[in-house]
């Protein structure tokens, strides 16, 4: 089987989405919970300035990282594609949060061949410089940006990305069916190779 590189992103995808939620609550006087969460832009869903958002993440950014739950699955399905496959994480986080994300990373056991954090959504040129073969992901508007520049992008189903898909991003809903992918995906290369 071929080796694939995976790009993975980190926040509401191999962390739970929606941990941030008490913290929010408590800091803006809300009463959130998951099924409310529609937006991708924590802003918007509490009607408030993004710079008033910023100010919240300011200071409780790298708690917020620090405290993020894992996804059922992803400890035991990202041990096992890393013995198989590159595993590069991807992430729009700053690189002001590398060591909380670093420890995060180490204290859930989550192996890797590289960390990248970009402080922006635009991730076509990584996935390029990175050469993707696979791209994981949670926000609607990266996995059409990334659709729309040629890559293929398994959409991990959330509250805040409903929407039509192109054919070159599937909609997954849990770690288990993404092992089940990638395997099918590096299956077909293979033959995909022999053919040629």
């Amino acid at each position: 089987m071929r080796k694939l590189n995976l790009c993975i992103d980190i926040d509401g995808t191999v962390t739970e989405p929606y941990y941030w939620i008490p913290r929010v609550n408590e800091y803006f006087n809300t009463n959130i919970e998951p099924k409310d969460v529609k937006f991708y832009e924590i802003h918007k869903l509490l009607g408030v300035k993004e710079n008033v958002y910023n100010e919240f993440y300011e200071i409780y950014g790298e708690l917020l990282h620090k405290e993020a739950k894992i996804r059922v699955g992803v400890k035991e399905i990202i041990n096992k594609l890393y013995d198989l496959h590159n595993i590069y994480f991807v992430t729009a986080r700053e690189e002001r949060m590398r060591y909380v994300s670093l420890e995060w990373l180490t204290r859930n056991q989550l192996p890797m061949h590289g960390i990248h954090l970009l402080g922006s959504h635009n991730k076509v040129r990584k996935a390029v410089d990175l050469d993707c073969d696979l791209f994981i992901e949670d926000r609607y508007e990266n996995a059409l940006q990334l659709a729309h520049a040629g890559f293929e992008v398994l959409l991990i189903d959330c509250n805040y990305n409903k929407g039509m898909l192109p054919s070159n991003v599937t909609r997954v809903r849990h770690w288990f069916q993404i092992d089940k992918l990638i395997k099918d995906y590096a299956e077909q290369n293979d033959e995909f190779k022999v053919a040629l």
